[in-house]
């Protein structure tokens, strides 16, 4: 191989040490099989594939949690798919090296897509499910919202990858289609494995139930299994001494229900300690909580309040902020969310996928590693 040809940006002499020590590190074996590669320039430069390692595709993708947990599973990201242009900005900031296609899935040619992105080894998919939630309440659901699920469906006929991985919210079950959807799945070939992960058992500061749904085209799944670590407590992500703006708990614009749920805390464990109340919608669990514990099932509101004690007003209050909201998600630091308003960017967080739940989901269903 002509080193200087084949990478004529880069300094020659560099490379042939950086391979000479790399090659003579390698077994035997290795090396025959790295001799055997045609290392021409067309072969370097080309999209991943599955000489390189698990390529997938992530539909309905939002922001990227699940994007994030594959990645980190050892899976390269080799498209994403969204309705909304601010989830494929926010996707975009995170996943610079993967295709955003915009649009509504049904609107696409999947034949099409299949064509240019090549073999496709995963599909990763998180179909709508606002019309699914109870977190919607009595308001009314739209059947053809839920319907795009057997999107997923198209998609794996046109791709034809051995896995996918669907997660919903737990009551995606009771959809009056869900065992067609299901059945639409194993007559591709795919064996199913229905299983309810909490992400609280993987290391995620917050109490979140959702339903995934495993299939392979080659053997049953195997069951997940949650990680041997001790849950996170939601404290461990709040700053009590933030310089965001706390404003008074007492006071005449505040709802009489949000007093009664701070004056429920207050009732329970004293005046000296602080605590979370759920400021929009209810709980059913009195509309408080702890701190040694994780967070209630984050949604697409700015639902929850932290009260903490004051010497001057008794009680001082603020909302949760986006880097908090991140945090409780298992979602690094690192990972940005600077497009959109305050407001939006919570919609996409709680409307997200959990990051170490799926990268523990990919690594078993792929790797069989937990």
């Amino acid at each position: 191989m002509d080193i200087a040809k084949t990478f004529p940006k880069r300094n020659a002499s560099d490379l042939v040490s950086m391979v000479t020590i790399a090659f003579a590190l390698l077994s035997s074996k290795c090396r025959s099989q790295i001799q055997s590669i045609n290392w021409s320039p067309d072969f370097v430069n080309r999209p991943l594939s599955r000489e390189c390692g698990i390529r997938a595709i992530d539909l309905f993708c939002g922001a990227g949690g699940s994007s994030w947990g594959a990645r980190e599973a050892g899976v390269a990201i080799v498209a994403a798919f969204d309705l909304c242009t601010l989830a494929g900005a926010t996707h975009d900031a995170n996943f610079p090296e993967t295709v955003f296609v915009a649009g509504r899935l049904e609107d696409l040619d999947a034949g099409k897509l299949a064509r240019r992105f090549g073999s496709i080894d995963l599909i990763l998919a998180s179909p709508e499910c606002t019309n699914h939630s109870p977190a919607k309440g009595n308001k009314p659901r739209s059947e053809q919202s839920k319907d795009t699920a057997f999107q997923v469906v198209r998609f794996a006929k046109a791709f034809r990858p051995r896995w996918l991985v669907i997660e919903n919210v737990v009551n995606m079950r009771n959809w009056t289609r869900y065992s067609e959807f299901k059945t639409s799945l194993e007559k591709l070939g795919y064996n199913l494995e229905e299983q309810i992960l909490n992400s609280e058992h993987f290391g995620v500061p917050q109490s979140r139930k959702r339903l995934f749904l495993i299939a392979d085209n080659q053997k049953v799944p195997s069951k997940v299994t949650r990680r041997k670590t001790k849950a996170m407590m939601v404290s461990q992500i709040l700053d009590l001494n933030a310089s965001y703006r706390w404003t008074p708990l007492r006071s005449d614009k505040r709802a009489k229900a949000t007093l009664e749920r701070a004056d429920r805390g207050i009732s329970a464990i004293g005046k000296k300690k602080p605590f979370l109340i759920v400021y929009y919608g209810s709980d059913g669990a009195g509309g408080w909580q702890k701190l040694n514990r994780p967070l209630r099932t984050i949604t697409t509101v700015d639902r929850f309040a932290l009260v903490k004690p004051d010497k001057v007003h008794g009680h001082v209050m603020r909302m949760l902020q986006v880097p908090e909201l991140q945090a409780a998600m298992g979602m690094p630091r690192k990972m940005k969310f600077d497009s959109g308003t305050r407001r939006e960017r919570i919609k996409l967080i709680g409307n997200g996928v959990c990051p170490p739940v799926m990268r523990q989901v990919v690594k078993q269903l792929i790797f069989g590693k937990s």
